[in-house]
């Protein structure tokens, strides 16, 4: 280790770094408390120096909280924790956009006599949550990521891994169909979902594909007006391994068109075409 080592070491412990501390509900009307503080500073020291600058309550005892997601699970810092070595294992890009960044921040939170942690009334959360939505709909915050992806073509980081991951999240959902572009992707739940009734071939009638969740109806619609407007015969292709669903999703695409052309009308059509359906699957095998 040469001279110039150590005092570039020196330098970088002595430099200042700035903290904002979210108090919440323990101080209203603030949203955040910017402290200085250096790479050894303690965690009780930063919360002394936010106790001194908000005039706290001194009787009452505070603990630090990380946070890595709006609304997410919160680490509590010990007394002798660094804040700023903390904040150094962040990723680049919340540091570089951490006055911005609603991911990671560190909050002020009052503790109980039983050693719990006092989170605030369930009034004042819904408050909080909804000045934050407000100041998201005005870009002073940015559009917080969905937790899961109706189109899989969307998915910031496309692999196999979160490919699945995804289609998992939505299946525990319930929400068995997810687009990749216009192609949709049906995962079998072995059981009937309440989502084939009038009310669905009503809300899925002539609207564009990717406007509403996922539906086999949004494909048949889309086939049935795109026949309408440009007067050709429209082909929608169902494949899968056996058990997939492949004859169930057939049927509710006829159910869906014979809906659309007969417009509500009684009509033995449906039944011809399903009644069809054993014999076609013989030519399968």
């Amino acid at each position: 280790m040469s001279v110039h080592d150590v005092g570039g070491r020196r330098r970088f412990e002595d430099s200042e770094f700035t903290l904002r501390i979210y108090p919440g509900v323990i101080a209203e009307g603030t949203i955040y408390c910017p402290v200085a503080a250096r790479k050894i500073t303690s965690a009780a020291e930063v919360i002394e120096q936010v106790i001194d600058r908000l005039q706290l309550d001194r009787t009452k005892c505070y603990v630090l909280a990380e946070v890595k997601e709006f609304g997410g699970e919160e680490w509590i810092l010990n007394p002798t924790d660094c804040p700023v070595q903390r904040m150094m294992l962040w990723p680049r890009m919340a540091l570089e956009n951490r006055f911005s960044s609603e991911d990671y921040r560190f909050l002020l939170r009052e503790k109980n006599l039983d050693g719990s942690i006092h989170y605030g009334n369930l009034q004042m959360w819904l408050q909080v949550t909804e000045e934050r939505r407000r100041m998201v709909e005005r870009g002073f915050l940015p559009q917080p990521l969905p937790k899961d992806f109706d189109d899989l073509c969307n998915l910031p980081d496309l692999n196999e891994k979160t490919l699945l991951d995804n289609l998992r999240s939505r299946f525990k959902q319930e929400k068995i169909y997810t687009y990749v572009g216009s192609i949709l992707i049906v995962i079998n739940p072995f059981k009937f979902l309440p989502i084939y009734n009038p009310k669905y071939v009503k809300m899925y009638d002539n609207h564009q594909l990717g406007k509403l969740e996922p539906h086999i109806y949004a494909v048949a619609d889309v086939a049935y007006h795109a026949m309408l407007q440009s007067k050709q015969n429209q082909c929608i292709v169902i494949s899968g391994e056996s058990g997939s669903g492949k004859t169930q999703s057939t049927n509710f695409l006829i159910h869906h068109l014979t809906a659309l052309s007969q417009k509500g009308f009684a009509s033995g059509v449906e039944q011809i075409i399903l009644g069809a359906g054993p014999v076609l699957e013989f030519f399968q095998y």
